[in-house]
């Protein structure tokens, strides 16, 4: 059961404003997809997660891919380009554990220029406040 809506006010005009922000950004809209996928995956969110999947499907994406988000590691239909935007993702979304080695983070500079890999993370940011909100007030799937 939802606790309550949190979609209004200002909080959420401006967090509203940052999403519209990183959806306009420099990177591809299936790459952003994935990637907010793979950290709603993470942050067990299952509105994030329901809400991505259908709009990667909206974009053309193959069932394949989707449902290989969750293990993109061992998955071969994702180029290195974007499994070192997803290392990135899991390596931010996790970042008490991770503290984003520096490993990860030549990773990503290696396929992704300076303004890229900021956008990139900021999309991450992003969609973990969308989680952690969605988690927190239990907003129901599709509602």
């Amino acid at each position: 059961m939802e606790r309550l809506n949190y979609r209004r006010g200002d909080g959420w005009r401006a967090l509203r404003g940052l999403a519209e922000h990183t959806d306009n950004c420099s990177l591809d809209h299936r790459l952003l997809e994935l990637v907010k996928l793979r950290a709603s995956q993470i942050n067990g969110c299952a509105n994030c997660v329901n809400l991505h999947a259908n709009r990667l499907r909206e974009a053309g994406e193959s069932e394949e891919r989707i449902q290989n988000v969750v293990v993109w590691w061992e998955a071969i239909c994702f180029d290195e380009r974007e499994k070192a935007a997803l290392a990135w993702t899991d390596s931010v979304t996790l970042v008490a554990d991770t503290r984003v080695p520096d490993d990860v983070y030549a990773r990503v500079c290696a396929h992704y220029s300076e303004t890229e890999a900021i956008d990139l993370t900021f999309a991450i940011c992003t969609i973990n406040v969308h989680n952690r909100l969605a988690v927190a007030f239990r907003r129901i799937p599709g509602s």
